[in-house]
């Protein structure tokens, strides 16, 4: 549906984008993190055709998106900062989309007023608080019932029960319209809620792209007791990626799947063994840890 191919994106000598590869399959709703600056909204902003790529190309379904009306006419975004014209309601801005967005459905904007009872339509946006913008941005973008929902920190600064509202709206769109949705956002419990597609961006590159589930197949955690207090020597070719001891316990972050790792620790007669799923902070901090944080230790 999206694709990114070998792209390079540079502002004034630093590469924001290098060279940068990603594909977002077609109903999917892909969730795209990274540190601060490792070029989430760059990217967000090339899917969108806000930026042109220095090199490389940004496809929707085989066609570039940049200076591409019919391209981005199947597109809608939610950026961090929201921005209207100074003086416009929601109401204008309705009437505003309606001149882009060929599909916009005034049937379901009467409808979801009933969900977004606290905005009111006739106020200046800038007036609202910060999240009743957010309701009023998700309450347009629904409406443009678009092929592809491009967000960025999409929930911040709503309340729980409307964050529940708002995705649930979105994935009641993926389910029944095969909406594609790319969203990058700090919150990972909230992604690993709804995400089923993974892109880890470091740097300016995709590090790891792959289906939820076959990230977390891959990487297990082990919780172990031994015989011994101490470590035995595991296997070289096992590749542990974090060790942590609390007490007798030992907590072994292994890149492989439960049931290999499982047999493999069994030749040590462990007291104790037990298999974990690894979250998505815990992958992401294990897979960028090293690199750009130094708090492996407090999360693991």
């Amino acid at each position: 549906m999206i694709e990114a191919r070998n792209v390079v994106k540079t502002f004034d000598g630093f590469r924001a984008l290098d060279g940068l590869t990603m594909t977002v399959p077609k109903g999917a709703i892909y969730g795209l993190v990274g540190p601060n600056g490792a070029g989430k909204s760059t990217l967000l902003r090339h899917v969108t055709g806000v930026y042109r790529q220095d090199s490389g190309s940004v496809l929707l379904e085989g066609n570039p998106i940049y200076e591409n009306p019919a391209a981005k006419a199947r597109i809608s975004h939610i950026p961090d900062e929201l921005y209207y014209f100074l003086s416009a309601s929601t109401r204008d801005m309705m009437q505003f989309y309606k001149g882009f967005y060929p599909r916009f459905d005034l049937a379901r904007y009467q409808a979801l007023k009933d969900i977004f009872t606290n905005v009111d339509e006739t106020q200046p946006i800038r007036r609202l608080s910060k999240g009743m913008q957010k309701q009023s941005a998700f309450w347009l973008s629904l409406c443009c019932r678009p092929e592809v929902l491009v967000l960025d920190e999409p929930v911040d600064g709503l309340d729980p029960v409307m964050r529940r509202q708002v995705w649930s709206l979105l994935m009641g769109d993926v389910a029944e319209a095969g909406t594609t949705v790319l969203v990058s956002s700090h919150n990972l419990r909230e992604l690993e809620d709804v995400c089923d597609h993974v892109g880890i961006l470091s740097r300016g590159k995709v590090l790891i792209e792959r289906s939820l589930s076959d990230l977390q197949e891959n990487v297990v955690k082990m919780q172990v007791v031994f015989q011994e207090r101490e470590l035995p020597r595991l296997p070289e070719d096992l590749e542990v990626l974090h060790v942590s001891q609390v007490g007798r316990i030992h907590t072994l972050i292994i890149r492989s799947n439960a049931t290999d790792v499982t047999n493999r620790l069994a030749a040590y007669a462990p007291i104790l063994m037990e298999a974990l799923p690894l979250t998505l902070e815990e992958i992401f901090i294990n897979e960028l840890g090293g690199e750009d944080y130094g708090v492996r230790e407090l999360v693991l």
